[in-house]
């Protein structure tokens, strides 16, 4: 808890009522008081207390049946039951319908004290232990992989199916569909989910840089080697190695990637040392290795070593029906990011989304809604926040007829202008009352844009 506990004392007593406020209110807890049961569950509809001492013995309504009342207004408030010693063993009753625990009249303020601080820790735990709960299952859901179609759903039974066993996986798709998404989904749902997920770009790296960076090097191996470090194998021993842009390795490196494949043991660059390593790797590529292997730019060996399981990842263009999905989610990152209010997607600007071919995939749509919601100024994202020419519209797509030419322009701009009516006519140059005429004309109405 990361306030003082708020506190509700139940007593028919007065004077033990306020006795019990004084103790409490030296030790900065915020103290409310009931008189009888019947006053704690009529101020229970309206607030909460973290704690509550309630007395056993009152007239009317009793401790027991105020426990049971309380307990299903407000479930998460502990009770501590306060008895007169001949009445013990209704109070161990109470504990086994669900108080936290008792006191037996008279006591001392050490002795509430130590109880409430006992509570406090429980609280504290339980609160961990769910946020802790919340935190795995956050981790084995797929994160921010999106897509409702059939192929994305097969992507996911996939990941479902493979995860849990130690196979190296091989991902295969284009630039920016979310291979190293899928890599991660993959190890947190597997056994190693809490151990290290370690990541290397192998295109972004040269040759002998790339060396060092997966196996580590010991000091003085070469020129600036001024200490010995750990190699990305190293890092990710019990976890998951993910190998991205593996079709981009040179063939030297391939066959020292092959050999720690193969015995599950490396050395490091300079040394002669045999570390032992227990990685499982995960490997993505956007190229066609098989060619690759034909053109002898890539080791036939090392590829059935890598592709024990395949998971290919289809372009954004094969699965349009995610977008509207994907675009929701991004415009809710972003807003969040921005701390701007989440904004809506026009119908005619979610159209040109899912008429675009988006060679740069999932990736690049994400950049096309960070921009527009960047320079759109609209409650709605519009066809003129996209980053898409007028040549791109292929001619076809505008009607012939120059009415409907003008209700379409004017359609647009009330998209944009959020129907706005005065900024909507000042942008058409013409006044507010012509406008409404056209809207009436044309039988315009707000969201069939």
């Amino acid at each position: 808890m990361t306030k003082m506990p708020r506190i509700l004392v139940v007593d028919d007593e007065a004077a033990m009522r306020q006795s019990l406020k004084d103790w409490l209110m030296e030790d900065d807890y915020e103290v409310d008081l009931a008189a009888s049961g019947e006053d704690a569950i009529s101020m229970a509809r309206d607030r909460s207390w973290d704690i509550i001492l309630l007395d056993l013995k009152m007239p009317g309504m009793d401790g027991l049946e105020t426990m049971s009342r309380l307990k299903k207004m407000i479930p998460e408030t502990e009770i501590l039951m306060m008895t007169a010693y001949g009445s013990i063993d209704t109070a161990v009753q109470a504990m086994k319908e669900g108080a936290f625990d008792y006191l037996v009249k008279p006591f001392d303020p050490d002795e509430i004290d130590m109880l409430i601080k006992k509570i406090v820790a429980h609280k504290e735990l339980v609160l961990e232990n769910i946020l802790l709960r919340k935190k795995l299952a956050e981790r084995r859901q797929y994160d921010e992989i999106i897509g409702k179609g059939d192929a994305m759903q097969e992507v996911f039974d996939l990941i479902s199916r493979v995860a849990r066993a130690d196979s190296t996986v091989l991902i295969t798709g284009e630039s920016g569909t979310g291979k190293e998404l899928i890599a991660q989904a993959i190890h947190g749902n597997s056994n190693r989910c809490y151990m290290p997920f370690i990541a290397v770009s192998c295109g972004a790296l040269p040759d002998s840089l790339l060396e060092s960076e997966l196996f580590g090097y010991v000091k003085g191996a070469f020129t600036g080697a001024e200490n010995s470090k750990k190699g990305r194998f190293e890092m990710a021993n019990k976890g998951t190695l993910f190998l991205d842009e593996i079709g981009d390795i040179s063939l030297k490196t391939q066959v020292d990637l092959l050999r720690v494949l193969q015995q599950r043991e490396l050395m490091r660059l300079g040394s002669e040392e045999v570390i032992k390593v227990d990685v499982r790797i995960l490997a993505a590529t956007n190229r066609d290795l098989q060619k690759a292997i034909k053109e002898n730019r890539f080791r036939e060996d090392l590829y059935y070593r890598l592709n024990v399981i395949s998971i290919h990842i289809p372009p954004l263009r094969e699965r349009k029906e995610d977008i509207p999905l994907l675009v929701k989610a991004f415009i809710e990152k972003y807003c969040l990011e921005m701390n701007k209010e989440v904004v809506k997607i026009a119908p005619s600007a979610l159209k040109l989304l899912t008429g675009y071919d988006w060679p740069g995939n999932v990736r690049e749509l994400e950049n096309v809604i960070e921009r527009a919601l960047v320079i759109g100024s609209g409650k709605k994202i519009v066809s003129e926040d996209l980053p898409f020419s007028r040549k791109e519209i292929e001619p076809y797509e505008f009607p012939k007829s120059l009415k409907m030419m003008e209700k379409m322009h004017i359609e647009r701009i009330l998209d944009k202008s959020d129907w706005n009516i005065s900024r909507a006519a000042r942008e058409l140059d013409i006044d507010r009352q012509t406008l409404y005429n056209k809207i009436e004309k044309y039988q315009i109405r707000r969201g069939q844009a």
